[in-house]
């Protein structure tokens, strides 16, 4: 089946939505995300676009952007090329990180920028973190008002800083382009440290190395300890249908 084309922004403002193959986790701690950050902020001086709201979660990614010098296409083959050959250089490994290409939505108007930007900032809230303690989320830069990455004055000239809190604080029930996620019966901090005390794996590319008659003794395990098959292949890396298998 071919592929479904790409809608264009008219405003050259897209939400866009990136996760890792086999929805495994694509920043395993604290460098990684502060690398990713550092990308896009190196190729925002290349490409020449905007950002207006970033939150990075273990295996996805969100961005609101307005491309301005170069087309999306271009832009993201530049900072996926870079951070994959970054990460896979890391953990040893080899071969794709991110699943297919990425998902992009176009936003024509003020409302919606808004809507998608509390989106964003509200993505870690689903994990039962807080909105203001996530570290990598770009909602401090506007609640400090901090400058450098992001470029804050957009959306703060449609609010000051109180009223911008107050907003993306708000409970609601906005519905933006999105990946399907379900429920898992344990948080994926939980379970990451489950797999851990199982494997001895400090991450996804070292489980994925493990010898097999081995690696399926742990996907045992983990079951049994009451991860789901989806949110084992997420952190783990090892396709769905093994999982299911054990």
């Amino acid at each position: 089946m071919p592929r479904q084309a790409r809608q264009k922004s008219e405003s050259g403002i897209y939400h866009i939505m990136l996760r890792g193959i086999n929805q495994q986790v694509i920043f395993e701690d604290e460098e990684d995300g502060e690398k990713f950050l550092e990308t896009l902020k190196t190729y925002k001086a290349i490409s020449g676009y905007k950002i207006f709201a970033y939150c990075l979660m273990n295996n996805h990614l969100h961005l609101l952007l307005k491309v301005e010098k170069e087309e999306l296409d271009i832009i993201f083959k530049r900072i996926a090329g870079s951070y994959v050959y970054w990460y896979n250089r890391k953990y040893h490994r080899r071969g794709h990180l991110f699943q297919d290409r990425f998902k992009s939505e176009p936003v024509e108007d003020d409302a919606y920028f808004l809507t998608v930007l509390r989106y964003i900032h509200q993505n870690p809230v689903k994990t039962g973190a807080k909105i203001d303690q996530h570290k990598f989320s770009s909602y401090n830069d506007y609640a400090n008002e901090i400058s450098g990455l992001v470029d804050i004055d957009f959306a703060l000239s449609m609010m000051n800083t109180k009223q911008f809190i107050e907003f993306n604080n708000e409970k609601n029930e906005d519905k933006c382009l999105d990946f399907e996620e379900n429920d898992f019966r344990l948080s994926d901090m939980d379970a990451k440290v489950i797999i851990q005390n199982i494997s001895n794996c400090k991450n996804a590319t070292e489980f994925q190395a493990l010898e097999q008659k081995k690696r399926d003794e742990y996907i045992k395990k983990l079951r049994e300890k009451g991860l789901s098959i989806r949110q084992i292949s997420r952190l783990t890396g090892v396709s769905f249908n093994i999982v299911r298998k054990h």
